[in-house]
């Protein structure tokens, strides 16, 4: 048996190649995700570890997560004093103040930002002529040219930045800060590498002390961090404890390995979004595949009938028959999985590439080619090809003998009853967890939600022989009203074998329902867009950072005082913890929010004394709080005690909670506008009005103004962006489903090779016979688009339901869209067809009615 199963595979390459295509795919977009995020968090911990000293004195942490560390910028600092005090303890060999700074950013030399809205720049001091090395004894920056800047007016860059940048030693370059003054110019006087291999795209920017404590820490004797190198002998924790008993109230000494894991956790929590996103695009591609793998081994076992019930009449029994099948697919699965780790790899270099435009340059970091990317690799490729492969290989095994001795065999096969009742449990499931999600109050609602979209489509894929009927019946009375008898044969080719059929057009209704799910919710995201900005923004102009990050409140200061503004509202977005609830919260000062925008206060007045706070009506719920309750808000500097002052509706102008602008100076996080709101003066012109503000901003790029139609469409533009990321990620299974299409017309030409030269005996043309190849191609591909599109349409509505609190509001349908799906669904049937027609078309008519 081995050797017949050998000599199948050789005999029938194409074959194989087709079937062990879609795991080839399905594997490369795994193994490159991983790949890919691998050499992320290589890359980050790197940046990690090679940049802590053997122990660091800091402010206290306390409740900050990634998230509320990457939105609050930190203005606690350590006075200078300490550096001496730390710097004389007997397990201290050397101790040095270091100011980190956030918010700039390098002007390049076309005036455009570098980074914007990718990875972060960063302000170093230069500290001293030979720095403290890394816990690892190495210097983290090895000067390429120049020195150290060592007065006010010089900066150093990295190497990559500024070759990105356009400068060279000695240009003047500008760089933009979140202070005053907002653009300062400077002389490059060094450039160097970061010794430990790349900044995954990060700019650093050193100035010398006293510049650095300027602009980073209003000037003070001060500095962000204290760096420590242990004496000879003396270990982390025993110099930490020492530390610790001298340095002041508010700060901790914690050891360079803490200080490394800490980093390590944080940017893991902040990959941890993509590498999911990227894997469930992995998870979507395989499933795709293995429509096709099953497809592919119905129709070979069905064609390899007689062959099979020959071998059982020559004594094979049926476990035997049943490993052989078994065997085609696990050479097949580790085919498909070998190939799609070599793909996989190219896979990772193009994503590679493609963030690095996004500002995620990992060209200083080799790819990270793990072993469980092998054996997961190999472990899936191998496991979804055999399961997809049991049921056919089950029916394999029932092939009578008796067989042997017929002109044609037919395979058996089990009734549709079990797959009906699978398939009404999985609808049954899937609707009510869909609903639960939509409609009802239960945590963490997208999650009901996706596991109903999961039931409903293993429902529509297993009930497809069942739904498919109608629409091929449809099908049917149009093609032989337009196509006589050549549409009469393609629409009974079609409903010859309804599993087939819809197996084939499951592949690709998986793929659109995804997609029309995106197209929904990113068509709804935008009509919320446009109603709450036409509904809730009275402001003429709002001014913003193009990065997202804050700008200096010097700025909103100069732009408050141009002619022709009458009102002008400063807010800044923070994060902290309200009894233990994560909240995003805008800082404003009431007073000038209310001269230009409204909030609807279902209960009590905005916040405006010190400890106050104004929750919205989902974020009150949600922690079980009302008008004049206290809540404990939470933030890396400590904890204290507010007074809820009001509840109001949900608002797109605002975040979860708004907090005096007192609240961020006492929560030791610098102060720094997000955005800025402005009206006009009565009588005055908004162009006159623009116009100044646009010359108050002057050639800083970093900050836009806007009105109300350019502010929406800069933000349906993110949603357009992210929606496009998708569309082409999804385009895999899209890929993978057109193939399937491909080998199921390939598989079918040769099993009907008998009844294509009967046909063309009897009088059927060339042209007509790949008419009839196109027709039912065309068929499959809208059965696929019908079910996708109409299940898409179930699961856009749900996604939108349990996303209404959150912002999208307001349901839209992109019917034109939905229409374009359908056109292009017809087009790849047709260009499916192409290879299977002119292989069908080419048969010699003698040989074909002989052949078996």
């Amino acid at each position: 048996m081995r050797r017949v199963t050998w000599r199948n595979l050789v005999a029938r390459k194409v074959r194989l190649f087709l079937s062990a295509f879609a795991i080839v795919l399905g594997i490369a977009f795994l193994s490159g995700s991983l790949v890919f995020t691998d050499t992320i968090g290589e890359s980050f911990d790197q940046i990690a570890y090679g940049t802590v000293t053997d122990v660091a004195v800091r402010p206290e942490t306390g409740n900050d997560d990634a998230i509320a560390m990457s939105v609050n910028r930190e203005a606690r600092s350590i006075p200078a004093s300490y550096v001496d005090e730390v710097a004389a303890l007997p397990g201290v060999a050397r101790a040095e103040g270091a100011v980190n700074g956030g918010g700039l950013f390098v002007i390049k030399k076309n005036n455009r930002l570098l980074g914007g809205t990718g990875a972060p720049t960063i302000a170093l001091n230069a500290g001293s002529e030979n720095p403290i090395p890394n816990a690892a004894g190495d210097q983290m920056l090895q000067w390429e040219q120049g020195r150290a800047p060592d007065k006010d007016g010089e900066i150093a860059l990295d190497a990559r930045s500024a070759e990105v940048a356009g400068y060279r030693l000695g240009d003047t370059v500008k760089i933009a800060l979140p202070s005053e003054p907002p653009i300062i110019k400077t002389k490059l006087v060094g450039i160097f590498d970061f010794s430990s291999g790349g900044l995954a795209g990060a700019t650093l920017v050193i100035f010398d002390d006293a510049s650095a404590q300027k602009y980073f820490l209003d000037g003070k004797d001060a500095f962000s961090i204290i760096q420590i190198e242990a004496a000879s002998g003396a270990t982390q924790r025993e110099v930490a404890d020492q530390v610790a008993k001298v340095i002041p109230a508010g700060t901790e000494a914690v050891t360079g390995d803490a200080v490394a894991e800490e980093s390590k956790n944080l940017f893991d929590q902040l990959l941890g979004f993509l590498n999911t996103f990227l894997l469930v695009f992995a998870g979507i591609a395989l499933v795709v595949g293995t429509f096709l793998i099953v497809n592919t081994f119905s129709i070979l076992v069905a064609q390899r009938s007689r062959e099979l019930a020959l071998l059982r009449a020559l004594g094979a029994s049926r476990p035997q028959v049943s490993r052989s099948v078994l065997t085609e697919a696990f050479v097949i699965g580790v085919i498909g999985s070998t190939l799609g780790l070599g793909m996989g790899f190219g896979l990772a270099m193009l994503l590679k590439t493609l963030f690095s435009r996004f500002g995620l340059d990992l060209s200083g970091t080799s790819l990270v080619f793990e072993p469980r990317t092998i054996v997961l690799a190999y472990a899936v490729g191998v496991l979804v090809t055999m399961l997809a492969a049991w049921i056919p290989a089950r029916r394999a095994g029932r092939v009578p003998p008796v067989a042997a001795m017929r002109d044609e065999v037919a395979m058996p096969e089990s009734s549709l009853r079990w797959r009906i009742a699978i398939a009404l449990l999985f609808g049954l499931a899937g609707a009510a967890s869909m609903s639960a999600g939509s409609w009802l109050d239960v945590p963490r609602p997208i999650i009901w939600v996706g596991v109903g979209i999961f039931g409903v489509l293993m429902a529509v894929a297993l009930g497809s022989p069942i739904i498919a009927s109608p629409v091929l019946a449809a099908f049917g009375l149009v093609y032989r009203t337009i196509y006589k008898s050549v549409g009469q044969l393609a629409a009974q080719n079609a409903r010859r074998n309804p599993r087939r059929t819809a197996a084939t057009a499951s592949a690709l209704m998986i793929g659109l329902a995804l997609v029309t799910t995106m197209s929904i919710l990113g068509a709804s995201i935008n009509t919320s867009i446009d109603k709450g900005v036409e509904r809730e923004f009275s402001a003429d102009f709002i001014v913003q950072s193009v990065s997202g990050q804050p700008f200096s409140p010097e700025i909103s200061q100069k732009i408050s005082e141009v002619p022709g503004v009458a009102a002008a509202s400063p807010a800044q977005s923070i994060v902290f913890k309200a009894d233990g609830t994560q909240v995003f919260a805008s800082a404003t000062d009431a007073e000038q929010f209310s001269k230009v925008f409204k909030l609807d206060f279902a209960d009590g007045a905005a916040p405006t004394g010190e400890n106050t706070i104004a929750l919205s009506e989902s974020m009150a719920a949600s922690l079980g709080r009302k008008t004049g309750d206290a809540v404990k808000l939470a933030f890396g500097s400590g904890e204290f005690d507010a007074t809820v002052s009001g509840v109001y509706a949900d608002s797109n102008l605002v975040n979860q909670a708004v907090v005096p602008l007192t609240t961020v100076a006492a929560a030791g996080i610098k102060r720094g506008d997000t955005s800025l709101a402005i009206n006009a003066a009565p009588g005055t012109g908004t162009r006159t009005v623009r116009a100044n503000l646009e010359r108050a901003v002057g050639d800083n790029p970093t900050i836009v103004v806007q009105d109300k139609e350019s502010y929406a469409e800069a933000q349906r533009s993110q949603v357009n962006t992210l929606l496009y990321l998708i569309y082409a990620l999804l385009g895999l299974a899209i890929v993978i489903a057109v193939l399937g299409i491909i080998n199921t017309l390939a598989l079918s030409v040769i099993e009907r090779t008998r009844e294509i030269g009967l046909l063309r005996a009897v009088g059927l043309t060339r042209p007509q016979l790949r008419r009839m190849v196109r027709l039912e191609s065309v068929a499959i591909a809208i059965l696929g688009a019908v079910l996708g599109i109409g299940a898409g349409l179930l699961f856009g509505v749900a996604l939108q339901r349990s996303f209404q609190n959150d912002g999208i509001s307001d349901l839209a349908i992109p019917a034109g869209s939905l229409a374009v799906f359908v056109v292009v669904s017809a087009l790849v049937g047709v260009l499916a067809a192409v290879v299977p027609a002119r292989r069908a078309a080419k048969l010699d008519v003698l040989k074909a009615i002989t052949g078996e």
